[in-house]
């Protein structure tokens, strides 16, 4: 296994697009520098003895209080992958893929070990609906990190979510298990770009939350992007509201997402599925 340190400078660059100090980093936080969505995926199939590997992974990431309120849907039959993507419809890279996995938080578990054991389950609330949440997302991350240090690809896939109503008896969930997210996996067909963030003096705060610079530090960050990823017009976010247009910034394409309501029907169908969320 390769030990030597790596120079980020190269990564920092590609990261944030623009230059970000000369250390070096042990391997393994190099391929975190360098992760990369894989949205297009070889029909080679991934071997039972891998994915096992790799859900073991997921399952050594931390857990809040060692609850492990998280269950993982594993879905390898191709008609059925198929089926999601196109109910989502804008992502065909799904139904390429050999592996789709459905993240789920899952306070079910719990509420069946107070059962087992004659207590009554007393935390059906918010906190436990975000600690079920935050569980899932902690797992998977691990999930994607052992996955690219294995040479597999992977994708988040949120919209899952836009179809909880057919997910929902299609994976068999019961009370008390929600989707939170899909993750397609395989062999890259192809190695994407890295993605550009933020620049860290917007996300990382030093003992207090700070946004003051945040208007002039996105304005600079819009343009960076800009030049490295202009986006295509047809692609922005609610063109069926704001119409195409030329020359939009990420920050507006977000500003066009977040302005519509989605998924305004999910608090309903937590608590029809048993979270009180109080």
């Amino acid at each position: 296994m390769e030990t030597a340190p790596v120079p980020v400078e190269a990564l920092l660059a590609a990261r944030f697009g623009d230059a970000r100090g000369s250390a070096t980093v042990p391997p393994a936080v190099a391929a975190l520098l360098d992760r990369r969505l894989t949205r297009s995926y070889r029909s080679a199939p991934v071997s039972d003895a891998l994915l096992s590997t790799l859900l073991a992974a997921a399952q050594s990431a931390p857990s809040k209080s060692d609850l492990q309120q998280y269950s993982i849907i594993v879905l390898r039959d191709p008609a059925r992958i198929r089926r999601i993507a196109d109910w989502i419809g804008t992502m065909p890279w799904i139904a390429e893929a050999p592996v789709l996995l459905i993240w789920c938080g899952d306070m079910r578990r719990g509420q069946r070990l107070c059962a087992l054991h004659g207590m009554p389950h007393a935390n059906n609330n918010l906190d436990t609906f975000m600690n079920c949440a935050v569980d899932c997302a902690l797992a998977m991350g691990a999930c994607i990190a052992a996955a690219d240090a294995a040479g597999l690809g992977t994708c988040p896939i949120s919209y899952v979510r836009n179809h909880i109503e057919k997910l929902t008896p299609m994976l068999g969930l019961p009370q008390g298990v929600f989707p939170v997210a899909g993750l397609t996996l395989g062999w890259p067909a192809a190695r994407r770009p890295v993605s550009m963030r933020l620049p860290p003096d917007v996300v990382v705060h030093q003992d207090r939350y700070d946004d003051a610079a945040l208007e002039p530090l996105v304005r600079a960050y819009d343009a960076r992007r800009r030049t490295r990823e202009p986006l295509a017009a047809a692609s922005l976010k609610n063109n069926d509201v704001y119409g195409p247009k030329d020359g939009a910034t990420w920050s507006e394409n977000v500003a066009r997402q977040l302005s519509v309501p989605e998924r305004f029907g999910f608090a309903a169908y937590l608590r029809a599925r048993g979270f009180d969320l109080a």
